[in-house]
């Protein structure tokens, strides 16, 4: 079995004008930095998801609607864990980024999520508290450790970099107990299929 862990770095943020490209360069780039890890970035502005979900139980609507998802689900089937790139909006996690996740159920299944966030003054920790809350439910398990950047437009240099030292570290912690977590439970998986 390769061991390396096939992480999924979703970017949440849809607006015009958003800053979360910036935010997610550089969780790639701390993943890239890494010899157990490989990225896949998953940009809802690129692979934009139908907003109407189907009757519960039920195939998308249309054609278009499963072209859609066809270029998102596999993705996120194959992954054996993600970390989630958010700003807060209002309090909360953006309407896109709550739209990807609850078009898949069993991709989200006993895996490890991990966030990175980013706004004002609160860094976006608003946002992660709300998504562990929806993690949770769907049977994920969420990593303790985040990253999250205060006046985030502030903090990253042009080349991408983080400004301050302690971005790079803390991202070293969460990335650390996400690939324990990914371990364990790609081995429980291949062991004893998880039950819901």
């Amino acid at each position: 079995m390769n061991d390396l862990l096939r992480v999924a770095i979703i970017l949440g943020s849809t607006r015009d004008g958003r800053f979360g490209p910036a935010v997610s360069g550089w969780v790639q780039a701390r993943v890239r930095d890494r010899d157990d890890m490989t990225a896949d970035l998953v940009d809802l502005v690129e692979t934009p998801l139908p907003t109407v979900l189907p009757v519960l139980g039920k195939p998308p609507a249309s054609q278009r609607d499963a072209d859609l998802l066809a270029a998102v689900s596999p993705r996120l089937a194959a992954a054996d864990a993600f970390v989630i790139v958010t700003p807060e909006y209002n309090h909360s996690f953006p309407a896109a980024l709550k739209n990807a996740i609850d078009w898949h159920g069993l991709e989200w299944r006993a895996k490890p999520v991990a966030f990175v966030s980013y706004g004002g003054f609160s860094a976006g920790l608003r946002a992660v508290e709300q998504l562990r809350l929806v993690m949770a439910e769907l049977h994920a398990v969420t990593i303790r450790d985040s990253v999250g950047f205060q006046g985030a437009w502030s903090q990253f240099a042009p080349d991408g970099s983080a400004l301050d030292p302690a971005a790079d570290a803390a991202a070293t912690v969460m990335l650390d107990r996400l690939a324990w977590w990914a371990h364990a439970l790609r081995e429980a998986r291949a062991a004893r299929p998880y039950a819901a």
